[in-house]
């Protein structure tokens, strides 16, 4: 029998912490000797995430312009590229954000059609702290409307495991007060707690995804409408930005800045972040920047500790507001960072918009 690719797929809200999960996982897998494969996903090219990955040596394919279940082929067809080499071992994949029912229009098409290729780890799921607590307490100050609060709900009830991220961050009561949360909301479901910033609780991750069995089975009742109300309440900018000056600046301190201001203009309109990041690439260097909601402290995720006189800049913002605002917004904030530095700033590419209705290539309404 053909030797099988271990197919991994980590979901989780626009923010969760999906890139530096399954970052930390493809260096445990490879660190045992094994060849690693990752896809990320988006509505739209440009994306930090892949760049991200790529600049730490990982071998990415991307699938860009619909979520993995609206271009279901395109992610067979990116996974078979990544074989083209050598037969990966193991196939990271990181769904967009803002998807669910990820279980009957991924898994279980991968598992029935493609049954002899693949095998199915454990479908886990990050629930962000930030986001997570104030929707599963229903708190009127969720930042976002019940419709997007929905795909954030559906997002854990079908994961065979739900991943507490940034536990570093938590105190013991609110991480005890998250456990009862979810198991409320989703009983029998095995909860973990885990940092992918410092790899607290990864031992019992990777032994948890190295579990043989009958996965991804949890297949979900999804109003669609509600769903795509919810997604389309988000606007979604890519933008690619060329910084340069006559004096050297702080890559690192650049990037900080542009997702502070961010945050302040953002906030200050009552728009809702779900996650800011910005990468800086520039002749092998390069550093990522985030904010993972309205109130998070901005946070240097991958610091260059390196100054420049210019660097390719690549903003993605996903926020509760107008696409268009969203762009005056970063194109505002982008400037006043380079003025700051005595920098000329050139937008090169920008994509913003609102993503569109789900509609899987494929859908099977029972687990097998």
């Amino acid at each position: 029998m053909t030797h099988q690719i271990r197919y991994i797929m980590v979901g989780g809200f626009l923010g969760a912490g999906k890139t530096t999960t399954l970052a930390r996982l493809a260096r445990h897998y490879m660190e045992q000797g094994k060849r690693v494969g990752i896809v990320t996903n988006d509505q739209a090219a440009d994306l930090v995430d892949t760049n991200s990955l790529r600049s730490q040596g990982f071998e990415v394919g991307e699938v860009a312009g619909a979520c993995f279940c609206c271009n279901f082929d395109e992610l067979m067809s990116t996974m078979d590229g990544l074989s083209e080499g050598e037969r990966p071992d193991v196939i990271l994949a990181e769904p967009v954000g803002s998807c669910t029912d990820l279980v009957a229009t991924v898994i279980q098409p991968i598992k029935r059609l493609y049954n002899a290729t693949f095998q199915i780890a454990p479908y886990s799921v990050i629930l962000k702290p930030s986001h997570g607590g104030r929707v599963l307490r229903n708190d009127s100050k969720a930042g976002f409307s019940p419709k997007a609060a929905y795909i954030l709900k559906k997002q854990i009830e079908e994961a065979d495991a739900i991943l507490i991220n940034r536990i570093d961050e938590l105190s013991q009561e609110q991480a005890d007060e998250l456990t009862s949360l979810i198991n409320e909301h989703c009983p029998g479901i095995p909860v973990l707690r885990v940092s992918a910033k410092t790899g607290e609780g990864y031992e019992a991750l990777t032994q948890l995804l190295d579990q043989d069995g009958d996965f991804g089975r949890r297949v979900l009742d999804i109003d669609y409408d509600t769903y795509a109300d919810g997604e389309a309440e988000l606007g979604w900018l890519n933008s690619s930005v060329h910084v340069s000056s006559d004096q050297k600046f702080s890559l690192d301190g650049l990037l900080l800045d542009v997702v502070a201001k961010l945050q302040t203009e953002l906030a200050a309109s009552g728009a809702e972040t779900a996650h800011l990041k910005t990468i800086g690439l520039w002749e092998g260097f390069f550093g990522v920047a985030n904010v993972v909601s309205s109130t998070t402290e901005p946070e240097l995720s991958l610091p260059s500790n390196c100054d420049v006189q210019e660097v390719d800049l690549i903003v993605n913002a996903r926020v509760a507001c107008d696409p268009e605002e969203l762009e005056k917004v970063v194109r505002s904030c982008v400037e006043v960072a380079g003025q700051q530095i005595d920098a000329t700033v050139e937008f090169r590419q920008t994509q913003s918009f609102r993503p569109g209705r789900p509609v899987p290539t494929h859908r099977y309404s029972d687990g097998e």
